[in-house]
């Protein structure tokens, strides 16, 4: 297994497309016909975003509509940097002949935390002042790395920093460290665990049909989120999203609370999840609609559904890539040659 284990949500689909329907529930309110959604700007005229046409990184987090932390290639070095309005600040720089890996990076208060791996070392964990100041080495115990590319590989809280790591499916270690350094703390969990919204475990790492748990770290209360066997379903502790299957694939898209209630439908066929977070800031669905010449382009529609409205807002008829983490979604347009990136910062809508 590698120590950087990711989930396909796409791959996830299409297994699932061989599941037979049964019965499907009835849902009210089909979804708004695309030609009369609003925009971003129509919808949220105040929101922070932003049109970056001349990003020189690879962005891995933004910190605002208009920093961003990212990595580029320059000659015989990947260089981490934060970069805004063409200024760069260089955190990192690794051999590129190393293979040089940098992930799960996220951001509490003025620290940028991530993982790093280069040359065959294991998986280390670093961190730096988003205010300047050079990079720390937090800690190089870090277990064999268990990272699913979603905004909860590495979790902030009191003054620690946590993530999982784990060979097999029989036990899951829960590790943590100071963000000031020191001893890492290992807790060993049966099964197998991902981190959520803090204080909780999912094991739900990737779309799966049947039955989601949830367990909350600090009490040891598990909440079981049962599935139909038409049904595939990913879990965070306000929202689960559902795919709704029948004999031809997806039938829909549905969010409920873990305890079922306040089901409703997002999102019908032909949409799938555009990232894999379930309910961005415990509120906004990001999907996608591939048109008929997503095979040739590789492009689709980019939505975000608002579960506080219950209106789905295009972002963007031909979106490329997209991504979230810590309340910031960014996705692209244009060639690989000249991308243009986006951003809206869903924490001042």
């Amino acid at each position: 297994m590698s120590a950087r284990a990711r989930i396909s949500l796409a791959a996830a689909l299409l297994a699932a497309g061989a599941l037979l329907a049964g019965n499907l529930p009835e849902q009210p309110a089909v979804p708004i016909a695309a030609a009369a959604r609003p925009t971003a700007e129509q919808e949220w005229p105040a929101a922070a975003r932003a049109d970056l046409r001349d990003l020189t990184v690879e962005p891995l987090l933004f910190l605002d509509a208009t920093t961003a932390v990212g990595q580029v290639t320059d000659g015989d070095f990947v260089r981490l940097l934060v970069t805004k309005d063409g200024s760069d600040r260089e955190l990192r720089r690794l051999p590129a002949a190393g293979d040089p890996r940098f992930e799960a990076m996220t951001v509490s208060g003025d620290e940028l935390i991530w993982a790093e791996s280069s040359a065959g070392r294991p998986v280390e964990i670093w961190a730096a002042r988003r205010d300047g100041g050079a990079a720390r080495l937090i800690t190089a115990d870090t277990g064999n790395t268990l990272f699913y590319g979603n905004q909860y590989d590495l979790v902030v809280d009191g003054g620690r920093v946590h993530w999982v790591a784990g060979e097999g499916d029989a036990t899951t270690q829960i590790r943590s460290v100071a963000l000031t350094g020191g001893k890492v703390d290992v807790r060993e969990e049966r099964g197998r665990w991902s981190l959520s919204g803090w204080p909780w475990l999912t094991d739900d790492t990737g779309a799966q049909s049947g039955q989601v748990r949830m367990r909350e770290m600090t009490t040891g209360r598990e909440v079981r989120v049962p599935f139909s066997g038409a049904e595939w379903g990913m879990c965070a502790p306000a929202w689960c999203r559902v795919m709704v299957m029948n004999g031809e694939g997806l039938a829909r898209i549905d969010v409920m609370r873990p305890d079922g209630s306040d089901r409703r439908r997002v999102a019908g066929p032909g949409t799938q999840a555009a990232v894999s977070d379930v309910a961005v800031l415990d509120r906004f669905e990001i999907l996608s609609e591939p048109g008929p010449d997503f095979d040739l382009t590789g492009t689709a529609a980019l939505v975000v559904h608002d579960l506080a409205t219950g209106r789905t807002v295009t972002l963007s008829p031909a979106a490329d890539l997209a991504a979230t983490k810590d309340g910031v979604l960014w996705w692209s347009t244009g060639s690989q040659e000249a991308a243009v990136w986006h951003t809206l910062d869903l924490r001042t809508i």
